[in-house]
């Protein structure tokens, strides 16, 4: 069965974005980059939440062909909303199912793992739903003191099993769990 994996960067205070959505306080490094490259080849298919796709969409390279491209290339990308219309746009599905139902499906389907892209809100309805198999996340050496939180209030404990610790010379350290069900 595939894997779901919900990773990104963080602040040490929990935030992912400042309140404005940016996200300029991000520590890129040879050796983030290098675990990137490494992670996205286990993913063909990354699920995201509406805001989420927003920032991508609007942080995306812009394509000369008049045909609107997936930012992500040939990686399946599915967006969960409540206020965008159901379908196909920009190279993306746009899907108001429910989240946790949907990726339990998808999980079951052929193919790579799948990757949870940004959003604390789906994480949190995917970790309480059981389909986030591990979280990975470069926390960096700064406190925010407000933003878009990462991890928001749930309905149960999460339990976790760490894998692995890595400090980065920048001062970045990237953790991996796996969650416990």
């Amino acid at each position: 069965m595939r894997k779901v994996i919900f990773g990104g960067a963080n602040s040490l205070d929990n935030f992912i974005a400042r309140e404005d959505g940016s996200y300029d306080w991000i520590l890129f490094g040879d050796e983030a980059a290098e675990l990137m490259k490494d992670m996205w080849s286990r993913f063909d298919t990354i699920v995201m939440g509406r805001k989420t796709y927003d920032v991508a969409a609007a942080t995306a390279p812009k394509s000369k062909s008049k045909k609107a491209k997936n930012p992500y290339g040939n990686i399946r990308t599915i967006v969960f909303s409540k206020t965008l219309q159901p379908g196909a746009k920009n190279g993306v599905e746009i899907t108001n199912e429910d989240p946790g139902k949907f990726v339990r499906k998808l999980k079951k389907e052929k193919g790579k793992d799948i990757c949870v892209m940004g959003g604390g809100e789906l994480g949190k309805s995917l970790l309480e739903a059981g389909v986030v198999d591990e979280i990975g996340f470069n926390i960096h050496p700064v406190l925010l003191g407000s933003g878009v939180p990462l991890f928001h209030k749930m309905k149960k404990q999460i339990d976790l099993e760490l894998v692995e610790c890595r400090p980065f010379k920048n001062g970045t350290v990237y953790v991996l769990y796996n969650v416990k069900n």
